[in-house]
């Protein structure tokens, strides 16, 4: 695979990222390409390991090491070395729906599992995967074919996430007629509304979505299953449904003052800043939404890290993000071997362009809010936090975060964000359509991804709880495979 040679010859070289000066006056995709010519090198860093973790996509000590899409990928890396780009395409188009939005917005487990990053820098296969799939829309290599022949079975599809598309995608393609229900004006669900601009440009859902569409797959926008068509209804319309609707339950924060004006969920906060822009048809940016503002951001995640470059952006006066748990170690403890995905220290875009601005990382670790203040107009003006510690539970042995009696501090606040993570699924939706939840409030299925309820399934985040968008493709596709054979007895998938 790649150049035998190639990991000695070639450092690991990765695109341009624009410098926080420039890229935190708009709200553009910061992250650019290597050429060709280099992608190519890059590709050769690709050895002949034998055992290729990185398309692995198995669970170790509760984690996913490798690409849950099992995409084929020293072959690909292979093929982008010589140059055979649209044979690259189609090799991962075998395994992968999206390759355009997880080369831009996944962690990418197949690098942390990747054998050269033992001892050394790993292949850069995200940066690969992206230009490949770049290169296959460049040159009109993507398509979404209408089914020759239809099968006369109708699916619904409850949500237009990853999971949602991944699962409408391959059942239209095997000729059922699908229609896809989702309860925002644009379809995407978490792509759309949940990642800012900057890390997955919008034009990039449309752009897929527009193929969807063509191929004869059906969206239902502004429909709200559950409130403003029942679950009944659509499984008596419907061959099968299938849930997709994400773990969309945000877990909140219960201290004195949550009431106070100006305390949002960091998942509300976003979509209302990228539908504005939007709407605008990206001229626009909804500064009156944090201008001058000292926000406090409640979560270390993703999520947290979006609200501060988002913040930053709109001309934020502070950020101050808080995370409950300690500051992780900047190396590899001897208890988070390789291939376990690395928990280290990671400082993402939007702590980077706050120290840039502020001239301090955001994050305030082992701390959580214990007050909110309001001001006598009910707005939110301050934030009582408080230090924790941990503390190993004397009956049940498990270490707990425990608050530090004396260390109560004050900080400003003209805008909270919640980005404390979510709970699971809605239960609005789960109670309409008559399924079982287990103890996390997911969705539970009795066989793969079948529901308590006949002809319903379940997929994504709504099936496993809060995760990757690469692993809600792989949901998707697999619940569609298990339709499709109950449908027709029978699948190609």
């Amino acid at each position: 695979m790649g150049k035998n040679t190639g990991f000695l010859e070639y450092k690991r070289v990765e695109g341009k990222v624009i410098a926080e000066e420039e890229r935190i006056k708009n709200f553009d995709e910061f992250h650019k390409s290597l050429s060709l010519q280099e992608q190519k090198k890059q590709a050769a860093r690709c050895m002949d390991c034998g055992i290729p973790f990185c398309q692995a996509g198995v669970m170790i000590s509760g984690m996913m090491s490798g690409c849950p899409l099992h995409n084929l990928i020293p072959e690909i890396n292979d093929l982008v070395y010589r140059g055979q780009m649209e044979e690259a395409y189609r090799r991962l188009s075998i395994t992968h729906s999206f390759p355009e939005f997880t080369s831009r917005v996944c962690p990418a487990l197949c690098e942390a599992a990747c054998t050269e990053g033992v001892h050394d820098t790993p292949v850069t296969t995200k940066e690969n995967e992206k230009a490949v799939i770049e290169y296959a829309f460049e040159h009109d290599l993507v398509k979404e074919e209408s089914p020759a022949i239809r099968t006369g079975k109708k699916v619904a599809v409850v949500g237009s996430g990853p999971s949602g598309l991944a699962a409408a995608q391959l059942l239209n393609r095997r000729g059922h007629e699908v229609t896809v229900f989702e309860r925002s004006d644009r379809p995407g669900g978490l792509l759309q509304y949940g990642i800012p601009n900057m890390k997955l440009d919008k034009r990039v859902i449309e752009r897929r979505i527009n193929l969807m569409m063509d191929a004869g797959i059906h969206f239902e926008l502004n429909m709200d299953v559950g409130k403003d068509i029942t679950g009944e209804e659509l499984k008596k319309n419907f061959d099968s449904v299938i849930l997709c609707c994400g773990a969309s339950n945000p877990r909140d924060i219960s201290v004195p003052g949550r009431d106070a004006k100006g305390i949002y969920f960091a998942v509300d906060f976003l979509k209302e800043v990228t539908k504005k822009i939007q709407d605008s048809d990206f001229k626009d940016f909804p500064y009156e939404m944090a201008r001058d503002k000292d926000i406090i951001v409640i979560g270390g995640g993703d999520t947290g890290n979006d609200c501060v470059g988002s913040c930053i952006r709109l001309g934020a006066k502070s950020v101050t993000q808080l995370e409950m748990m300690p500051q992780p170690p900047e190396e590899r403890a001897t208890s988070n071997p390789w291939p376990e995905w690395p928990k280290v220290l990671k400082t993402d875009y939007g702590q980077e362009e706050s120290i840039y601005k502020f001239g301090h990382d955001p994050r305030i670790y082992q701390t959580t809010v214990k007050e909110f203040k309001k001001d006598k107009n009910g707005n939110i003006k301050s934030v009582v936090i408080v230090s924790l510690e941990p503390k190993k539970d004397a009956k049940t042995g498990r270490v707990n975060m425990v608050t530090v009696k004396g260390s109560e501090q004050v900080l400003p606040a003209g805008l909270v964000l919640i980005a404390a993570g979510f709970l699971g699924s809605e239960s609005y939706v789960r109670d309409s359509f008559s399924v079982e939840a287990d103890d996390r409030t997911n969705v539970k299925t009795k066989c793969g991804f079948a529901t308590s309820a006949p002809g319903v399934y379940a997929a994504g985040d709504m099936h496993i709880g809060q995760s990757l968008v690469v692993r809600a493709i792989a949901e998707g596709r697999a619940a569609a495979k298990q339709a499709d054979y109950d449908l027709m007895g029978y699948t190609n998938l």
